[in-house]
């Protein structure tokens, strides 16, 4: 008797892989555009004639108008697709990115940052939209950590960088060259990527079964169910949870170097070392925070495997931040500030893994209106270093607030529970 011979399937393609590189690079440069202002602020202030109050307004500015067009953007991701969407939210910050340099005082740069924030408001809801097309669920925390660790890294580097592309061609030319990133990613981005890999010409059979295991968002959202999303305890619970953390989060990404020059004695060329180190620790603490996540769900299910860095981070950070206000020697309060930012990054990955489970195929909905919450928290961070310097004279009291809100953080992680779905999940995952 002949022996049947079996055909061997194709090896995977790797289009999947190429697609979070691609999210990767998006992310890096919203940041090297987002974070080029903390840096730049000294000068932009001296030569605007800014106050405090006015710095910390036009930083909230981008937040602000980033926070209010996050569900909307979310909601359009998820209806239009992620191509469109971030083909059009690259294109539009990029723009506002290099017509900040057009800035001629406080009420045009106000203007402009507002007008940044709406463009780039949906990155992470339309990247969230891309990886439930595009990846099997079982990496999703560790895909968000390291979309997030690529956006703190990228804020990092830009410290150093902006220091010397400020000292060479002004802080006006810096912001029209680091504008010009954006429109070669969004044109690379309409032309390569596809919302469905059935419809990538690349993936071959062997990588679309890869990508559908555990479950993959296929659907096309129905109408969005907003009384459900209102009444959810665990999206309630998540959004107060990311006020707090993103709350702190924006204190590195605005006013930290400012608070190294002057409440710390630094000069320019270590603040630009010192300022990247928070952001450092954001990247490695995102990153764990997902791997941990991804490690223990399937011994211990999503609920405990989701809390458990977050609930080991948060109060550690809220600790480091009141050590860095509290001790006198500068060195120490940045390394206790660095530490703090790691130590409250464990958690934000896998709030973002929650998001899908929660979401469904309203995924994009979801994630905006977390999002939406953490920038009105980092909306309002700025503000109150800014009254605080003005009006108190002290840097203390808003690191104080940061601690304050890092401890109500870790408190609402405690009321999350991913089984308690918007919408039934595509594939049932453990809990």
């Amino acid at each position: 008797m002949q022996a049947q011979v079996r055909p061997v399937a194709a090896a995977p393609t790797r289009v999947r892989h190429k697609v979070v590189w691609a999210t990767l690079a998006m992310i890096a440069i919203a940041y090297l555009d987002r974070v080029c202002i903390s840096i730049a602020a000294p000068s932009i202030k001296s030569e605007l004639g800014l106050s405090d109050t006015q710095m910390g307004l036009v930083f909230s500015a981008f937040t602000l108008s980033y926070a209010l067009f996050e569900v909307p953007s979310g909601w359009f991701a998820d209806r239009f697709g992620a191509r469109v969407a971030l083909t059009r939210i690259v294109a539009w910050w990029s723009a506002m990115t290099a017509a900040t340099g057009l800035a001629s005082g406080f009420a045009s740069l106000f203007a402009v940052r507002l007008l940044f924030g709406i463009g780039e408001a949906g990155a992470f809801p339309a990247s969230a939209r891309v990886y439930a097309r595009w990846q099997p669920a079982r990496l999703r925390g560790r895909l968000f950590g390291v979309l997030i660790m690529a956006a703190a890294l990228a804020g990092a580097i830009t410290q150093p960088l902006v220091v010397a592309l400020v000292s060479r061609v002004g802080w006006r030319q810096t912001f029209a060259i680091f504008g010009a990133l954006g429109f070669v990613w969004a044109a690379s981005w309409w032309l390569w990527f596809r919302d469905d890999p059935r419809d990538h010409r690349g993936v071959n059979p062997s990588e679309l079964a890869l990508i559908s295991e555990g479950g993959v968002e296929t659907a096309e959202p129905d109408t969005v169910p907003w009384r459900a999303l209102a009444q959810s305890r665990a999206l309630v619970a998540l959004c107060a949870m990311y006020f707090g953390a993103i709350y702190g989060w924006y204190f590195y990404l605005t006013w930290l170097p400012t608070y190294l020059l002057r409440a710390r004695g630094f000069d320019l060329g270590q603040v630009g070392w010192l300022a990247a180190l928070p952001l450092l620790a954001i990247a490695l603490g995102v990153y764990l925070g997902g791997w941990v996540c991804d490690r223990l769900t399937p011994s211990f299910g999503l609920r405990v495997a989701a809390r458990t860095p977050a609930l080991f981070g948060l109060p550690l950070a809220a600790c480091a931040v009141i050590g860095a206000a509290e001790v006198p020697d500068p060195f120490h309060a940045a390394l206790l500030l660095a530490a703090a930012a790691g130590l409250a990054g464990l958690g934000i990955a896998p709030a973002w893994a929650l998001c899908l489970e929660i979401g469904g195929p309203h995924a994009g909905v979801v994630t905006g209106a977390m999002n939406m919450f953490g920038n009105l928290g980092g909306t309002l961070s700025p503000i109150v270093v800014g009254l605080c310097i003005d009006r108190l004279g002290s840097w203390s009291a808003p690191l104080y607030s940061i601690a304050v809100l890092y401890g109500v953080a870790a408190l609402c992680w405690l009321a999350i529970d991913p089984a308690q779905r918007i919408c039934a999940a595509p594939v049932a995952r453990p809990t």
